[in-house]
Parts: C-alpha cells; sequence; structure tokens
C-alpha cells in the first residue's frame, strides 16, 4: 500500500512525468486546478454520496441476510443461503451491470411492463442517473456485507440472547441491546470494505450512470487514457483517498461511541 501510493503522492506535486522529463520541478498546481474548478468538488461530492448511499442500503440489506445464515441451525440450509450470496459473484461485473441495464432502461423490462400494463404513459427514468448505479453496486457489493457480517454474528453466543429474553427482555429488545451492539464490529467492517470497493468503482456508474453521472475514479481515467496527465490524476486520488479516510474516521468514531466506548478497529 505504502509503495503505490507514496509514488501517487509524489507524482501529484510534480509539473511533469520524471520517466520521460527528468527537468520536473515541484508544482501545487494540480492541487489548485482542483479548487479552481468546481466540477472535481461536485465529482467528490457525487462520489462520497454513491459510496455512503450503496453502503447504507447494502447494510440494510445484508445484516437481516447474514443474521438468518448466521442463526440457521439447517446445515442444508445455510448451503443454499451461501449458494445464494456467492453466485453472483461467478459472474463479471460487466455481465451483471448489463444485466441491469436491460432491466432499467427505457426500453427495458421494468418500463416497458409498467407501460404495456397502462401504469405509466413514460419511462421511468431508472437509468443514467445515481439511481441505477447505486442500484447495480448494491447489487455487485452486497455479498461482501453479508460474508463479512455472517462470521461475526455466528461468533455472538446465543444464549445471551435467551438469557435476556428469561429476564423479561422482549425479542426486540434483546436484539436492540445485545446481538446489535456485540456485531458492530462486523458492521464496521463490511460497511468499509463495501464503502472502499463503491467510491472506487468504474465500470458500473461508466455504464449505469452515462454522461449524467460523473465520479472522480471517471475522471482518473480520463486523465490517464485521454489527457495523459498522470500527475493530475494522482492528484485527484490522493485527495479521494485522503476524503475517505475522513468519512472512515467519522465512521468509525460514530460506531465507537454507539458501543459505549468499545473500540472497533
Amino acid at each position: 500500500f505504502i509503495l503505490p501510493f507514496a509514488t501517487m503522492a509524489i507524482l501529484s506535486v510534480l509539473s511533469g512525468n520524471p520517466a520521460i522529463n527528468p527537468n520536473v520541478t515541484f508544482t501545487t498546481r494540480h492541487y489548485e486546478r482542483l479548487i479552481d474548478d468546481s466540477l472535481y468538488a461536485e465529482a467528490l461530492i457525487a462520489t462520497l454520496r454513491i459510496g455512503l448511499v450503496t453502503t447504507l442500503t447494502a447494510l440494510m440489506i445484508g445484516y437481516p441476510l447474514a443474521h438468518w445464515m448466521a442463526r440457521t441451525r439447517s446445515t442444508l440450509g445455510h448451503a443454499l443461503l451461501l449458494m445464494a450470496v456467492i453466485a453472483p459473484m461467478l459472474t463479471g461485473i460487466v455481465v451483471r451491470t448489463f444485466a441491469w441495464m436491460t432491466i432499467l432502461q427505457d426500453r427495458g423490462v421494468i418500463n416497458q411492463s409498467l407501460m404495456g400494463w397502462g401504469l405509466i404513459e413514460r419511462p421511468l427514468p431508472l437509468m443514467y442517473n445515481e439511481f441505477g448505479t447505486i442500484v447495480a453496486l448494491v447489487h455487485i457489493y452486497v455479498p461482501f456485507m453479508v460474508l463479512t457480517l455472517t462470521g461475526v454474528i455466528a461468533r455472538i453466543d446465543e444464549r445471551l440472547e435467551q438469557a435476556a429474553r428469561g429476564l423479561g427482555a422482549s425479542r426486540t429488545r434483546a436484539f436492540l441491546e445485545i446481538t446489535l451492539p456485540l456485531s458492530l464490529p462486523g458492521i464496521l467492517a463490511g460497511s468499509l470494505l463495501v464503502f472502499a470497493l463503491a467510491i472506487s468503482a468504474y465500470v458500473t456508474p461508466f455504464l449505469m450512470g452515462g454522461t449524467d453521472v460523473l465520479t472522480l475514479p471517471m475522471l482518473i481515467f480520463q486523465q490517464v487514457s485521454a489527457s495523459f496527465n498522470p500527475m493530475f490524476a494522482a492528484a485527484l486520488g490522493v485527495v479521494l483517498l485522503v476524503v475517505s479516510l475522513i468519512v472512515v474516521i467519522a465512521y468509525n468514531t460514530v460506531l465507537t461511541r454507539f458501543a459505549g466506548g468499545q473500540k472497533l478497529a
């Protein structure tokens, strides 16, 4: 991690590519360009927003499924659930993204069905926006959340909940005061994993968002492949990493306080 990040950080403060031109100087113009043009700030905000919404949605979907998997007593049932979670990961991200395109586009399954039933007159905007991007990202990254949470929840002693129930607590209260706090390390780990993958995604936002969704990974790719400006691309990468670390630290702090001071990571 240190070596590629150090290389990226050094490139971000150089006036040119030292591999081509040895007479390069240190400069801050790449970061000044980020500040002067609001396009990059908007792309950063969009990237973080998509990452946060994807993470929260994956957590809301993944936690009940992980809890079900961890608490099921049937070996066959557990195996079937595990297969259902892992099966989508056996298909490439590009293939899964194209599958969502056939479902959400204007002439896709959903819009054509609703229009055929007379429920809508024009296609719903399900694609080429952040909604479609988040839907596809959630489908891709929910397995990472589920697999991370399942192991943590499975290690929580069920007798703790049974003791709480025996002392008069309802099933909901026993879950909120016993299982949920003890599973916070898994929530943190799964959330950070999904968040890191979502904010660094390129293929899915590019295909599902079209020209209406612009994220920093897309800008970084453009700077490297089209503009041939790896120095500015490195500056974008440094900013994305620093801001992401700030969000991660804040998220960790909130969960730690919620857990009553328990150190989660």
